[in-house]
């Protein structure tokens, strides 16, 4: 370790630490607007300037590394005078527009300048004006306030890979420019505007909107793919303005893709459910919830131990094991199903006693080399792409791709590998002798990958003899969750096929799900009944309707795809909606069916119990962390049909019905997009 004195405190840091970050690590806070943890250096700002004894200038925090003996003054006077020249270089034409600057309240340049700024300037000369420019539906640039960081060109180059910005111009004429000329034409991912420090970029849903102070700010899991990212949504009387995630918790750190930053528009949608439907006379017409609920209780009573369940994967953790729960105590039915989109039973089952042998998303940043099989993982799964090219960049892991077509992981991959679907494990194959060299290899692979061909994978691992972790990737929020809590066809139970084939089946309940959409029902006089936000294609032809909360409404817990258990928190609310758990609840109890409460905390203790590899910690859930589950303890006793395994195959831009009811997804002109274009 070196030893170094900063501001008279002694500080002891690893060889190659740069003094900001020295500082940081002790407390110490230097003043910085262009560096950012984790990206190239710039030294653009000069705000990070200290005095060094023995060094004749100050001294770039951001640049310099640690050394033995080194004494560093950061509020010196002569530090503190540059900070405010800087400061009064930055405000030469800098509109002094904070009372109705997006980011007042929250900007760094204010901040500074109340902190170190000169009561007034010495240029008076005309401020150099630019009009302000919109590049997409979510991102505004207002050039006079930028002031050269040069993060956002970074964020987008090396923590996206998408390299949609560059530079323009020279002196006090730079801008920041988009890649189309007039236009962005990237992932629209936004964080560009979360890492601006100023008012420079700003967001095309929240500009003008309210102010910070005037929000609730809710840290929640996204609701739409399965990585599992924390969001911070500002609400404000109940209704969600913004979303992003500064206080840099979560899984995902500061990471969100446009889904999880802008796609939340969907809650306040005109088409969302706010009162129970009943089909009177062939037409669909609201009621009260009591009539509703005791139609459904009677009809389900009636249809006792014939009626086929269809889980959600958008549902918490604690809503699918009371339905499942429900399902086969209190109907009798052992025909639960939901629509799986990656072979997790298969894989759990090819792993059963081996230790350590699932990644958590941390992983993909530690890993020494990683397989990517069958999948464009920067379409489907953005955060897990994100988490490869970061460990790339600082790590400098080997990154390994066969895929039936170009990915942008080609870019920084040691090998690409194009393979058709059906031939995906001869690719695998044909790498064995490079990655046996690895000390340790994590494995993501898609629903190509099902069935025996998990088994021959697992059995490939095995044969590199060295350490190996496996992702099975799943497309929703919660289909993991689905899987661990059972939402499968028990013993003599219908899959979704076999219900909607079935002739005599009774009645159908369908929770969060839409498996009627370009299909039948072949059982003309069962009684079926819908939860959903919207009146899907399902629900068009349901007996009875009932609105149900969305992820941003409710609480409760949900698994991300690497098997992660994060904390739902309620962010906004729907008139009329109920939280599907409450739905339930109000059904056994109209139906006199005693399976426990239908109450949160009350029913993820019985999961902790009763659930494979669920016994995790509690508080770490409670204060908003990842806590990993640890199912393989054991072989699963049966396995559903692996051929039922189906990924939507989703892109940056679609996510199910939830995309489909998101403005802002069909907006961008990347939208829908495609998997497989590099």
């Amino acid at each position: 370790m070196v030893n170094l004195t900063i501001d008279g405190i002694a500080v002891q840091a690893a060889p190659g630490t740069l003094l900001i970050d020295a500082a940081k690590q002790a407390g110490i806070k230097i003043p910085a607007f262009c560096y950012y943890e984790g990206y190239s250096l710039q030294a653009a700002c000069r705000m990070c300037l200290v005095e060094v004894e023995k060094f004749p200038k100050l001294q770039a925090a951001c640049t310099l590394p640690v050394a033995e003996g080194m004494v560093v003054r950061t509020e010196g006077a002569p530090a503190v005078k540059a900070r405010k020249t800087t400061l009064e270089f930055l405000l030469t034409n800098h509109p002094l527009d904070c009372p109705v600057c997006d980011p007042g309240g929250e900007c760094e340049l204010q901040d500074m300048v109340f902190r170190y700024g000169a009561g007034e300037s010495r240029f008076t000369e005309v401020k150099h004006h630019v009009d302000e420019k919109q590049w997409s539906p979510v991102v505004y640039y207002d050039a006079p306030r930028c002031i050269l960081c040069y993060r956002c060109i970074r964020v987008c180059d090396e923590g996206m890979g998408v390299n949609a910005l560059g530079i323009t111009n020279r002196g006090a004429f730079s801008e920041i420019v988009p890649n189309m000329g007039d236009h962005l034409n990237c992932d629209e991912c936004g964080a560009c505007i979360d890492i601006c420090p100023v008012g420079a970029l700003t967001s095309g849903t929240y500009r003008y909107q309210t102010r910070p102070w005037e929000m609730e700010h809710t840290g929640t899991i996204c609701t739409h793919c399965s990585d599992g990212c924390k969001t911070t949504l500002g609400s404000r009387n109940g209704e969600i303005v913004r979303g992003n995630n500064r206080d840099s918790s979560g899984v995902n750190g500061e990471f969100l893709c446009i889904k999880g930053r802008y796609a939340f528009d969907f809650v306040q949608h005109e088409e969302r459910l706010q009162s129970p439907l009943i089909r009177r006379n062939g037409k669909l017409e609201e009621a009260s919830w009591a009539e509703a609920i005791n139609l459904v209780a009677a009809k389900f009573g009636e249809a006792k131990g014939n009626t086929g369940v269809v889980g959600s994967v958008h549902t918490t953790n604690e809503e699918n094991f009371y339905l499942r729960k429900l399902a086969m105590q209190g109907l009798g039915t052992p025909s639960v199903d939901h629509q799986r989109s990656g072979d997790v039973h298969t894989l759990l089952d090819a792993l059963a006693g081996k230790e350590n042998a699932l990644a958590a998303v941390d992983d993909l940043y530690r890993a020494k080399a990683v397989l990517i099989v069958g999948a464009d993982l920067s379409e489907q799964h953005p955060l897990l792409a994100f988490q490869v090219r970061a460990n790339v960049r600082h790590h400098q892991a080997a990154v390994y791709t066969v895929t039936p077509g170009p990915v942008r992981e080609d870019k920084t991959s040691a090998k690409a590998v194009r393979c058709a679907e059906a031939n995906l494990l001869d690719g695998v194959r044909g790498l064995a002798d490079e990655l046996k060299s690895k000390g340790d290899l994590t494995i993501l692979f898609g629903d190509a990958i099902k069935g025996q061909a998990v088994r021959d994978l697992v059995a490939f691992g095995d044969s590199l003899g060295i350490a190996v972790k496996y992702v099975c990737l799943v497309d929703y929020s919660n289909s993991r969750g689905a899987v661990d809590m059972g939402l499968v066809p028990g013993e003599g139970g219908l899959s979704i096929p076999q219900m909607l084939a079935a002739t005599d089946l009774a009645a159908l309940w369908v929770v969060g799900a839409d498996p009627l959409a370009g299909g039948g029902l072949a059982s003309k006089g069962a009684f079926v009944v819908v939860q959903d936000l919207f009146l899907t294609e399902t629900a068009k032809r349901a007996d009875v309707v009932l609105p149900s909360a969305s992820a941003y409404e409710k609480s409760g817990t949900v698994t991300n795809g690497a098997g992660e258990v994060q904390r739902l928190v309620k962010a906004a609310s729907v008139m009329g909606a109920k939280p599907d758990l409450e739905i339930f609840g109000l059904i056994a109890r109209a139906m006199r069916i005693d399976v426990g409460r239908a109450q949160n905390e009350a029913i993820f203790e019985e999961i902790r119990k009763t659930v494979r590899g669920y016994n995790v910690p509690l508080p770490v859930i409670a204060t908003g962390g990842a806590a990993r589950t640890q199912p393989l303890n054991g072989r699963l006793g049966s396995i559903p049909d692996p051929s039922q395994v189906r990924s939507a195959r989703d892109t940056l831009f679609t996510s199910g019905a939830l995309g489909r009811y998101s403005k802002i997804l069909k907006q961008v002109v990347e939208a829908p997009g495609a998997l497989y274009e590099g």
